[in-house]
């Protein structure tokens, strides 16, 4: 599946929580600690094989086992718990809450979206285009207020270009966000590096 596509099932899916109450924020929070399970799950499987920080009693399968209101209680007691860990894993729990209303959409939203999806073997320009097309679409939102927090790319772009940032100067973004504007211009810096090369090669020739 395509990045747009993925922003697009997400963003979908982002509209029918906010008729529940539930924030654009709140929606990026959990969809976070949930991606977080599902990933660490995969990880466990062929080719990776590696050994999972969740506690077996907190893992992804427990929550596709359970509907309802059992799911619902699983849930929250899952991000309790996971809050509570030592190390990195208490980290990005820390002071998690179930932000959801509704058991069903809760169950939607594991099964039918993030579990669908083998998120591991996507690459992470299709990750982060995805999370960048949902900061997007919210900045778009007049309603949300979140356009000052979002740069639209083709002004990066046009920023990149008026610049021209060049091999071994420094850049600064101090208020970088999801660090867009600096991708853009080390993608630059990538494309300036290749058409060097390909000029050397072309003089040496």
């Amino acid at each position: 599946m395509t990045s747009a596509a993925i922003v697009q099932k997400l963003w979908n899916y982002c509209n029918v929580l906010r008729d529940d109450g539930m924030s654009y924020g709140d929606y990026v929070e959990q969809l976070t600690y949930l991606l977080f399970l599902k990933m660490a799950d995969e990880r466990t499987k062929p080719p990776y094989n590696q050994p999972s920080a969740v506690p077996a009693k907190y893992n992804w399968p427990t929550l596709l086992k359970k509907d309802g209101d059992d799911l619902f209680d699983h849930y929250r007691h899952m991000l309790e718990s996971l809050g509570n860990e030592k190390g990195l894993l208490g980290l990005i729990f820390n002071k998690s809450q179930n932000k959801f209303q509704d058991p069903s959409k809760l169950r939607r939203l594991v099964v039918d979206l993030i579990d669908k999806e083998n998120w591991s073997v996507m690459s992470a320009d299709v990750k982060g285009d995805a999370y960048e097309g949902l900061l997007e679409k919210n900045a778009q939102d007049t309603k949300s207020g979140a356009g000052q927090y979002f740069t639209p790319r083709p002004l990066i772009q046009a920023m990149v270009d008026v610049v021209q940032p060049k091999p071994k100067e420094t850049l600064c973004d101090p208020a970088c966000g999801t660090g867009g504007n600096l991708f853009h211009k080390r993608v630059s810096f990538r494309s300036l590096s290749i058409k060097h090369l390909l000029a050397v090669t072309i003089q040496a020739a």
